[in-house]
């Protein structure tokens, strides 16, 4: 009896080898697949882009560094991506509030019109910052009667940069908002506390992971942003140049491995912010 019971699963094994060998080889097969994709469109342009501005160390970097208007392009596009980092951590949090918290008509609405950034080309909000803030235009005409002057200026690289970098802080608060529970916020309220104070005390330490997370995106984004911007700055060197433009115009030099070097300095900036994010993220989770 006990050989016939080996017997049997001798056989099963046998039978339930070539199975597990095509599972397995299957699993290799999609993880190679994803990793080759993952390298063609990643790895190997950040590898070329890297050997092309620096592969006689920084003496490109530094050429490129020495065109005029060229520090004044990367500490331009540094501080605006700031304040617009700042800008829509406030106001991104508060538009994650509105949507979650409140109940009233429209709200479907507004949480769809928060995605249209990420649809809609960069190009065509800079068409409509044109459009709507221009000398013929009922804003561009009420601005100027103030004294103000948004086309052509830091200020409207500002408002660009709102715009298109909107979603990356409501879409990371919307979500850590939604599993908040309400017993914590309604027993800081049985005790005294005003709404200002829960929401110091209780709901922000909640979002906070989020909000940086959210923040640090934008201003990711902010650095590599050319549509929108390159149509509403005006470009001029030492104003309103902004670094991406600057790359678009030592590669319409044919420039490259001076482009190349200045392109790898931003991408490096991001990657160090993606990778903070990552890390923030992953805390979150494991806090959950």
């Amino acid at each position: 009896m006990s050989s016939a019971t080996q017997s049997i699963g001798g056989r099963s094994r046998l039978v339930g080898t070539p199975h597990r060998t095509v599972a397995v080889l299957r699993h290799i097969a999609l993880r190679g697949a994803a990793f080759i994709y993952l390298g063609a469109l990643v790895v190997l342009p950040v590898a070329a882009i890297i050997t092309k501005g620096f592969g006689d160390g920084f003496a490109t970097f530094s050429h490129a560094m020495a065109v005029p208007g060229a520090w004044a392009a990367i500490r331009l596009t540094l501080v605006t991506a700031t304040v617009v980092a700042a800008i829509n951590a406030v106001m991104g949090t508060t538009l994650a509030w509105v949507i979650v918290r409140y109940r009233f008509p429209g709200r479907r609405v507004l949480s769809t019109v928060v995605d249209l950034p990420l649809a809609i080309p960069t190009l065509v909000w800079g068409v409509m910052i044109l459009v709507l803030y221009g000398p013929n235009s009922f804003l561009g005409k009420a601005f100027d009667a103030l004294g103000v002057r948004v086309l052509f200026t830091p200020l409207a690289i500002v408002l660009a940069l709102c715009t298109v970098t909107l979603p990356f802080v409501v879409r990371n608060v919307q979500p850590v908002l939604l599993e908040l529970d309400d017993a914590e916020e309604e027993a800081a309220a049985t005790l005294g506390a005003t709404r200002r104070v829960t929401f110091r005390r209780v709901v922000f330490p909640a979002i906070r992971s989020a909000v940086i997370a959210g923040t640090l995106l934008t201003f990711s984004r902010c650095l590599g942003e050319i549509g929108s911007v390159i149509l509403v700055s005006g470009n001029r060197t030492g104003h309103t140049l902004t670094a991406p433009v600057f790359i678009f115009s030592l590669t319409s030099q044919f420039r490259f491995a001076e482009a190349a070097a200045v392109a790898t300095f931003l991408f490096a900036i991001s990657f160090v912010l993606v990778l903070a994010t990552s890390k923030l993220v992953k805390t979150r989770e494991v806090s959950e």
